[in-house]
């Protein structure tokens, strides 16, 4: 499937993505060793200065390259030949070894059965306490892979396996903005209200995405997450204070 070589050792594939834009595949599963490439791809590809490009979205497996097409069709005919080109000489000369100082966030969570609203249901499912799954999801340190599916919704993982629960069959309509939420082994958090089907074990005060804020996204490809349990007033004082 991934035909295309880098240095004779990375394989990948590159397909458009609409007339506007394509996406640079490496494999399809996730994998931290194949993230921290994507992240060292975008990082790249950022310091390139290319005229055309618009925006670069890395994900798990995958980096997608948004372009001008108006502004590559002045000089060529095909949009999508000439960028894939460019982008094929960028992966050429990628520094694979790139690794950027990650942030080191750390992020307060209420785990109150009153916002944690899947916990009890969990401890039902996998027959351990409640207090066990908190501990377990507050224990690791976890990577945002990607962002996604809502502006500042970060993908991050990996949950312990005493507590991968896959997402619900029948999703919520709301959730509320701040809910802390487990899907198979990612977990996540919802920076709006909004639909969802993860399982909800609690929620946070801070703000994922503020449109009034200079960097909109509060996080990033790389970052790396650490859950800080607060209590149910110290989560309300902070709601107000944020």
């Amino acid at each position: 499937m991934y035909f295309e070589k880098v240095n004779h050792t990375e394989k990948y594939k590159i397909s458009p993505l609409g007339d506007h834009a394509l996406t640079i595949v490496f494999s399809d599963i996730i994998d931290e060793v194949i993230n921290q490439k994507m992240i060292a791809l975008f990082h790249h590809l950022q310091k390139q200065n290319l005229s055309f490009l618009k925006d670069i979205i890395p994900a798990y497996s995958s980096v997608t390259i948004v372009y001008d097409v108006i502004v590559v069709r002045k000089n060529h005919a095909s949009a999508f030949s000439f960028v894939k080109k460019e982008i094929e000489n960028a992966i050429m000369n990628c520094d694979w070894n790139i690794n950027p100082s990650p942030k080191k966030i750390e992020i307060p969570v209420c785990y109150d059965i009153s916002l944690g609203i899947d916990l009890e249901e969990m401890s039902q499912q996998k027959n351990i306490p409640v207090d066990e799954i908190i501990q377990l999801h507050c224990n690791k340190i976890y990577k945002v892979y990607m962002i996604g599916f809502l502006p500042g919704f970060a993908y991050m993982g990996s949950v312990d396996e005493k507590i991968i629960t896959p997402r619900k069959k029948q999703p919520r309509i709301k959730i509320h903005a701040g809910s802390v939420g487990i899907a198979g082994e990612q977990t996540g958090i919802y920076p709006f209200d909004s639909p969802g089907g993860w399982n909800i074990v609690g929620q946070t005060p801070f703000k994922l995405f503020d449109a009034n804020r200079e960097t909109p996204v509060f996080l990033e490809a790389g970052d790396e997450i650490k859950f800080v349990p607060i209590e149910l007033d110290e989560f309300k004082k902070l709601k107000e204070f944020l």
